[in-house]
């Protein structure tokens, strides 16, 4: 439950998340901390006896006070989705925005009931509030709300409702000159069912979205301290977990002796985890990722009365580890050889192919093969959860970016029908992709199994959390292009890519086999191919996945085929989106423009380009496109400054301008820490990064570029699509290729801390 029910004047830990669900959210009060109160039996999770006010459908509930609730499937994870559904609940509603508050939909209403909240083709998991299918029906939601009002009014007056205006939380008959509260009539609007459902307003006639920025609705709550994170979750009677999970990923518990640690304070259980004893629900798997990569690996946890004593028994514990096959690889070169190596003789999948490359002739070759290694999401708030498990009912509270994903694993890890299920989704301290797949939830439920009728909060320390990782996928890729004699375009591309991973899950070809240069027909001859090279390491969703390196290689390889052809990067990417649709090349100029490109620079100073789409180039008008410009000083001896970068992008129309800025800002940053510092380091199998000091990451005192968003590259076509992963892809090669500019060094692996950048 997002702001409603917290009380911004007391501290957040001072308040105890009590086992009811309050109309489809989570409810916090202050309850007396008993187990009287933890075990009675919780209120009606919706209908009349749970509701704050009037429910409308089970998204929408207007109270007599006014306030509006909106019940929003995907949780906040600070891109601003909570807040843009109820943006567009709130521009047909026609409510005063004061009035707004947000909750967290709920999963286990959506199962009982039906599916209300996925009917159709809503998806119940969605990373923002402005894809189209989602965002008409929640302003259809809004307006039909709004005439269920104007009814109820018309009603109470005798006047036809086409007179009565809806407009901030007011109903006005202005020939009577009378006027109501949406809250005075909500009562009986909400019983009332309308003929037929109003069509919704034209664009032209928003005074919401598109016209206002407002602050994204969590942000009170974090700021004050009253927002309850997952590791704030406090219940009656509650004890804490500790987790170890075998080093080497895939490996085997073979031994550890609970004696040894039983007799320490406040120690109340030892618990092995081990895969094979999950519940292993018969139903059908319903997760928005799999099970595949959720699955929990051999672990041990200590259960006691605070987690410091949990902690420093599991330290204390003697265990042996049959660390399994995994230690084959002595570092993490030893993979990416492997993967050159399958790369190069494997059998690939084609994914792309037009015309034939063989044929192509032309007396300048490029060729190169790029590297982008294992990545951890370094999220700030630990993994975990707080599982109560009985032998027939299940209740999660944790911080989930997919609530369906941590619905479903936690069925198939008790073995409970779904009915007998509930998550209660908090705060998020961090995302990044790492709290998609559920795994972390599935450990909080497998030791809550072997503890029962107790709430157990299991905390991953940060160690644990950078050595189980869920890991950006590595992928190396060779390309090959034929150079026309006369034009010093392409006649034929060639592209080789591998992935590392277990299993073909986070393998995606955005940004490799779905940019317009091959596949407007500019280049006549382009083959890519994809395989895979299967390790023990596991991956997952880490932003813009596969997408933030295929970018990188891509553009970075599209660079150096301009230098070989001696034209201008900017140029040489214009020839080949000619036949492109025209936004690309409107935002790939803005930014050029905005940046001073072409100006002469000092020596050691240099400017890079790259422009990206995501989630699909393919597609005409469809997604988020960006360019973006850096400009980069590297001294002599190697040392790097970023100067600048300036950005432009279309997404159609953009619906908060501030939320839009925020996520290129944070994307951009996020991409060029990445570029600039990310790899996740592996020693006889296992990860050797275990917190913030051995693992790089831009700081607020470092001294971070100037950054620039240009909106003027909007194209105004009818979507407002999505912003959050796209920014990661184009800095690092805009980086890369202005590297390359100003010393004449052309990187093709990241990080780049690791490379030398020293010039004479």
């Amino acid at each position: 439950m997002n702001q409603l029910a917290l009380a911004p004047q007391l501290d957040r830990r001072q308040f105890l998340v009590t086992t009811g669900v309050v109309a489809g959210g989570m409810a916090l009060a202050l309850s007396p901390a008993d187990a009287a109160s933890a075990m009675a039996p919780p209120p009606a999770p919706w209908g009349p006896d749970a509701a704050q006010g009037f429910e409308f459908t089970p998204w929408i509930e207007i109270a007599a006070d006014d306030s509006v609730t909106v019940r929003v499937p995907n949780p906040e994870s600070g891109n601003g989705t909570m807040t843009q559904m109820a943006m567009n609940v709130a521009e047909e509603l026609g409510c005063a925005w004061k009035n707004i508050r947000v909750e967290i939909a709920s999963i286990h209403r959506n199962y009982a009931e039906n599916r209300v909240y996925t009917k159709g083709s809503l998806p119940f998991f969605g990373g923002h509030g402005t894809d189209k299918v989602r965002m008409a029906h929640t302003m259809r939601l809004g307006a039909s709300a709004r005439e269920r009002l104007k009814a109820a009014a018309a009603a109470r007056w005798k006047v036809p409702a086409s007179e009565i205006t809806a407009a901030e939380s007011m109903l006005s008959h202005t020939a009577s000159k009378r006027s109501l509260r949406y809250g005075e009539v909500a009562a009986e609007a909400a019983k009332i069912s309308l003929l037929a459902e109003p069509e919704l307003k034209p664009q032209a006639e928003w005074t919401l979205i598109g016209k206002a920025s407002p602050a994204k609705l969590s942000i009170p709550a974090i700021a004050d301290g009253t927002a309850v994170f997952g590791i704030d979750v406090k219940l009656p009677g509650m004890v804490h977990a500790a987790l170890k999970q075998v080093p080497v990923m895939g490996g085997r518990l073979k031994s550890f002796k609970p004696d040894a640690v039983k007799h320490m304070p406040g120690v109340r259980a030892v618990i092995a985890i081990d895969p094979a004893k999950s519940g292993k629900s018969p139903v059908k798997d319903e997760t928005s990722f799999g099970l595949g990569n959720s699955e929990a690996q051999h672990a041990v946890a200590v259960v006691a009365d605070h987690f410091w004593q949990a902690k420093m028994a599991l330290e204390m514990l003697p265990v042996e580890w049959d660390l399994g096959s995994g230690t084959h690889y002595r570092d993490q070169t030893d993979i990416y050889e492997g993967m050159r190596s399958i790369r190069d003789v494997g059998e690939s999948d084609e994914v792309l192919k037009k015309g034939d490359v063989s044929t192509a002739t032309g007396k300048r070759i490029v060729e190169a093969e790029y590297l982008s290694p294992y990545g951890e999401n370094a999220v700030m708030e630990p993994l975990g959860g707080t599982a109560l498990v009985t032998s027939d009912t299940c209740e999660v509270w944790c911080a989930t970016q997919d609530t369906m994903q941590a619905f479903w694993v936690s069925v198939d890890e008790t073995g409970l029908a779904p009915a007998q299920v509930k998550i209660h989704g908090t705060a998020m301290g961090g995302n990044f992709g790492r709290r998609t797949q559920a795994e972390d939830i599935r450990m909080a439920v497998a030791v809550a199994r072997q503890y029962p009728g107790v709430p157990v909060k299991t905390i991953w320390t940060r160690e644990e959390m950078f050595r189980q990782g869920r890991y950006r996928t590595p992928i190396s890729t060779k390309f090959r292009a034929v150079l026309d004699d006369a034009s010093g375009l392409p006649q034929a591309v060639s592209g080789d890519l591998c992935f590392a991973g277990d299993r073909k899950l986070f393998q995606l070809t955005q940004g490799y086999a779905d940019p317009p240069y091959f596949n407007s027909g500019a280049i006549p001859h382009v083959k890519l191919t994809t395989i895979n090279f299967p390790v023990h390491v596991l991956n997952g969703a880490y932003r813009g996945p596969c997408f933030n390196s295929n970018a990188f290689i891509t553009e970075t390889f599209i660079d150096e085929c301009a230098h070989a052809a001696g034209i201008d990067p900017v140029e040489y990417r214009l020839a080949l989106l000619a036949k492109w649709e025209k936004p690309w090349s409107d935002v790939l100029k803005l930014a050029a423009e905005k940046a001073g490109w072409g100006q002469k620079l000092p020596r050691g100073e240099g400017m890079g380009i790259a422009i990206t789409n995501w989630p699909m180039a393919t597609i005409p008008h469809f997604g988020s496109t960006m360019a973006t410009v850096a400009r980069v000083a590297v001294s002599k001896d190697g040392v790097l400054a970023v100067k600048r970068i300036d950005i432009a992008f279309d997404c159609g129309k953009v619906a908060n301008a501030d939320a839009v800025r925020a996520q290129i800002e944070g994307g951009t940053l996020f991409g060029l820490n990445m570029t600039l510092n990310e790899e996740v380091t592996i020693r006889n199998g296992a990860i050797v990064e275990g917190n913030y000091d051995e693992y790089p990451m831009l700081r607020m005192g470092d001294s971070l570029p100037e950054i620039h968003i240009h909106f003027e590259a909007l194209s105004g076509h009818d979507r407002f699509d999505l912003m959050g992963e796209l920014p990661v892809g184009p800095v690092g090669p805009a980086v890369g290729n202005a590297i390359y500019s100003a010393t004449g060094k052309r990187l093709r692996a990241t990080p780049f801390r690791k490379q030398d950048l020293s010039w004479t």
